[in-house]
């Protein structure tokens, strides 16, 4: 059996093992493939069995090229990359990571939102500089400095990684509140209360962002409902890029109607260089990394295996076009 992996680089650089892989088939690592040429991805799957890919694109040109495939694992959660409806057709399992990222995820935005509050790598930078050696007080800071007890965090996608960022938000001595389509508004649980998007917007000290991005998601940071927030609010996006409409967001930020945003993602990635964020105020971007502690890639490497054991065994699990 062949096992092809188009772009391995990014869940190991070096790290991890492959060896639970290597020891299913023949196997060919590939660091990175390109997005875009479809005659290499070709070229690279060759009679190959097994695909994984991360961000590498297998469009239907791909799957005809490639008649050999039975397999296709997806080394994310997200699966927009594959022709899911080709997949179908050609009746070749597409089988994902739904969940090993949780705790790192909600750590994340958490510590996204800390260092708005506190700016510890800037002050910490001018330690280093030699500021507060010369400094006349015995103390100083460039930014103010936010407690975040009694504040409001209103979480937009109340799943497992909202529910994980509330109870670490709630552990600050915030109130949480909650919205999400799949939960009745009024209800409760240990941590969060479930309301309206519109009373979320309206009552929240904090946003932070963990739904999907679908239709009805896609621009909810947009400049109707940045209008309904409270002057002041901060903005935590570690999501899905497509949630935030970017001029709008620095239009806010600029004008101080958003005091702060903290985003782990952006629209389109890696970054470009006009994205209208790279120029805003008090906006914090980071390289899409939320993701990528080694305890959670480890587990991302071991489910994938699974995955395949599954297939193999003519169970499949985790598929997505069934």
């Amino acid at each position: 059996m062949k096992i092809v992996v188009l772009d391995g680089y990014t869940l190991n650089p070096g790290d991890l093992s492959w060896e639970p892989l290597e020891n299913l088939g023949e196997c060919k690592i590939y660091d990175r493939t390109s997005l875009t040429d479809e005659d290499e991805i070709i070229q690279r799957i060759g009679d190959a069995e097994i695909i994984f890919t991360n961000k590498t694109p297998i469009s239907k040109k791909v799957f005809d090229a490639c008649n050999k495939i039975k397999y296709i694992g997806v080394l994310a959660t997200g699966y927009n990359v594959v022709d899911i409806e080709t997949a179908k057709k050609k009746n070749i399992p597409v089988c994902n990571i739904p969940t090993y990222g949780t705790n790192a995820v909600a750590q994340f935005a958490i510590a996204l939102l800390l260092e708005i509050c506190h700016h510890i790598g800037h002050h910490n930078k001018a330690v280093h500089d030699g500021r507060w050696e010369k400094n006349s007080d015995w103390c100083f800071w460039d930014y103010p400095l936010i407690e975040l007890a009694g504040k409001t965090m209103g979480i937009i996608g109340y799943g497992r990684i909202g529910q994980t960022t509330g109870k670490l938000a709630h552990a600050l001595g915030m109130k949480i509140i909650a919205f999400d389509t799949m939960r009745v508004v009024g209800s409760k649980d240990s941590v969060a209360e479930l309301v309206s998007l519109d009373e979320l917007l309206k009552n929240s000290d904090v946003i932070a962002l963990h739904c999907p991005l679908f239709p009805s998601t896609q621009g909810i940071i947009c400049k109707e409902n940045i209008a309904k927030m409270k002057d002041g609010i901060i903005i935590l996006n570690n999501s899905r890029g497509g949630l935030v409409v970017e001029q709008d967001l620095r239009d806010a930020l600029d004008s101080g109607k958003v005091f702060a945003a903290g985003l782990d993602v952006v629209s389109t990635e890696p970054i470009k260089g006009d994205n209208p964020l790279l120029g805003a105020k008090n906006c914090i971007i980071t390289p899409h990394i939320s993701w990528a502690p080694k305890e959670s890639r480890e587990r991302l490497m071991n489910i994938a295996v699974e995955n395949l054991k599954n297939f193999l065994a003519e169970n499949p699990v985790n598929v997505v076009n069934l």
